[in-house]
């Protein structure tokens, strides 16, 4: 017993430590970090399979309507994804230099790490929200007002207004022009919205978890035999990280060609 006590008050806070680091359930520090890491990464499996569910729906969805979805994805901002992707790649960095100040017991400097990743995800979300905006005017948002017609089948349509010829073939429609059906377009902002959406929820729950770990990182919380929680956000923050470099290649950039 007077080893469990030794550990809980190694690596806490000041002064006795109200709050030991040790949970009474576990005999060592190391017994819980190993199983709260554990924990973490069985959760991040769930989130996986969650993901995964949507991304198995747009390969699918693709491969059915191949000429919609690559019309579709014509109607993206590639520079403003571009800019998103880089922003998150400096927030993993930024994270991952707080999960070694954490390790190494530095407050200031993880707490400024810390900041720093959400000053970044909030301006993936910012960026997001302009994205979504744009959709919203350009009636791209699944719904009632949906429209949706590329720039072929509008210069068809304006050729047939003023019973003249369309532009992209002389008479009339080539046969190797296609229009697409504004249905098959819809499911590829559908699945769009899903899972940018998704992601950005996640993005805030990331957000919401690095404000829970300024207060105890500001208190000296955090030291070399103890800083799981830092370590366990940071897993998470990663993990979306990474389900965004899969996205943008995804829905931004494939058959753009």
């Amino acid at each position: 017993m007077s080893s469990v006590h030794g550990h809980a008050g190694h690596g806490g806070s000041p002064g006795g430590a109200a709050h030991p680091p040790l949970a009474h359930h576990f005999e060592t520090l190391e017994q819980q970090r190993q199983s709260t890491s554990l924990g973490m990464w069985v959760f991040l499996v769930t989130e996986i399979m969650f993901f995964g569910g949507l991304f198995a729906a747009y390969v699918v969805y693709r491969n059915m309507f191949h000429e919609a979805f690559n019309a579709a994805s014509h109607h993206l901002n590639v520079r403003l994804g571009g800019i998103n992707t880089a922003v998150l790649l400096g927030s993993s960095f930024t994270m991952a230099m707080a999960v070694h100040g954490a390790q190494q017991g530095k407050r200031v400097a993880t707490a400024a790490f810390l900041v720093l990743t959400m000053v970044l995800g909030f301006t993936f979300l910012g960026i997001k929200a302009v994205e979504y905006n744009h959709k919203f005017a350009e009636h791209l948002f699944p719904g009632p007002g949906f429209q949706f017609q590329t720039h072929a089948s509008a210069d068809l349509a304006a050729a047939a207004e003023s019973g003249g010829v369309s532009h992209h073939a002389p008479g009339g429609v080539s046969p190797h022009t296609q229009i697409v059906d504004p249905r098959h377009a819809r499911i590829f902002f559908s699945l769009y919205f899903a899972m940018t959406g998704l992601h950005a929820l996640h993005m805030v729950v990331g957000a919401g978890l690095l404000a829970w770990l300024l207060k105890p990182t500001l208190a000296g919380r955090w030291s070399a035999a103890y800083h799981d929680p830092v370590e366990c956000v940071g897993l998470y923050w990663h993990f979306v990280d990474i389900v965004w470099i899969f996205l943008f290649p995804l829905l931004y950039l494939i058959g753009r060609h």
